[in-house]
């Protein structure tokens, strides 16, 4: 089986999903001792492919144009359908970024193929890919697989992987091939104008490794100053759930959930979040988890690694404390 991962960047920096996909991608090929190539398009990547190269892929594959330089679905979906023609993988795999969402069912439309979508893991029985999506807001899994020929078309949800996990080319460095592809001016139907840019006060929770999380249990939009304490004595950005968010409490890009921002951190401090499935689906791939809440029975305790049950007003001042005495 041959594997193509399509990377994402913007702007000469990358989404990091496209190395948790990358982590997806070398999963499904190790048993199957599985070719694992990437791609980089766009104009002025040349170093990007070339740190890429720097991960265990069997090569690099790099797409760059004048007509590239700016996204446009146009332009990426006929610069790819030349590159997949040409190289012929089995397996194509996307992370699924909004970008992806837009250009890559067009793309798998353009060569006759369906797509699966927002996937959150895979398993192969009987020498056959399974992929798992959830349904209804997280509450269901559906395994999913292809049929017809190769090739097929899949993305994986942001978190769903550990970007941390990708390893390394065994020998140092992948070979990075040129691929040409002809677009012309004709081809390419939209116009992209100035990129869109979030409030200065806006956060990529994405990014974050450390996470302070706020639920209910905070009970009123005063209390939230000893929550923002903690997450500036430990580092971190603080988030929410969506009631918090709905009540105009913090703003919308800090809330976490399937309605939220999905998030995949070393640390998540959960502190009076009760657990509902909404909120878990967006931040249950956690390396670490970390529930403070005084009801014993709530559902968070389930999938976190450490729980203390108590009440947030006591854990938060005392953590604060400490934290600001291991400082100095």
């Amino acid at each position: 089986m041959k594997i193509l991962v399509i990377t994402e960047q913007r702007q000469g920096k990358w989404n990091n999903a496209s190395f948790e996909t990358l982590v997806a991608a070398q999963q499904i090929a190790s048993p199957a001792s599985a070719a694992v190539s990437a791609l980089v398009i766009g104009k002025g990547v040349a170093a990007l492919a070339g740190e890429l190269a720097t991960k265990n892929v069997a090569e690099v594959l790099l797409v760059e144009h004048d007509f590239l330089d700016a996204y446009t679905p146009d332009g990426y979906c006929g610069a790819l359908k030349q590159v997949i023609e040409s190289a012929k993988p089995d397996l194509v795999l996307f992370p699924h970024t909004y970008q992806v969402r837009d250009f890559a069912p067009k793309l798998a439309a353009m060569l006759g193929k369906g797509m699966i979508g927002d996937c959150v893991g895979f398993r192969s029985e009987s020498g056959k890919l399974v992929f798992v999506r959830q349904m209804f807001q997280g509450k269901t899994a559906a395994d999913v697989t292809f049929t017809g020929a190769a090739p097929w078309f899949a993305s994986f949800q942001s978190g769903a992987f550990r970007a941390d996990q990708l390893a390394a080319h065994p020998s140092g460095k992948a070979p990075v091939n040129s691929v040409t592809v002809n677009l012309n001016a004709t081809d390419i139907r939209t116009k992209p104008l100035e990129l869109f840019k979030e409030a200065k006060s806006a956060v990529d929770l994405t990014q974050a490794p450390l996470i302070v999380s706020i639920g209910r249990g905070i009970k009123a939009p005063e209390n939230i100053a000893q929550a923002e304490a903690l997450a500036k004595a430990m580092g971190a950005e603080l988030a929410a759930s969506r009631p918090i968010c709905d009540e105009g409490w913090l703003p919308m890009e800090r809330q976490i959930g399937s309605s939220g921002q999905t998030v995949a951190p070393k640390l998540y401090l959960a502190l009076g979040i009760s657990g509902a499935i909404q909120h878990v689906v967006g931040m249950k791939g956690a390396r670490t988890i970390v529930a403070v809440n005084k009801d014993q029975n709530a559902p968070i305790f389930e999938i976190a690694d450490y729980g203390i049950v108590a009440d947030i007003f006591e854990i938060m001042p005392a953590l604060t404390l400490e934290l600001q005495k291991a400082k100095g």
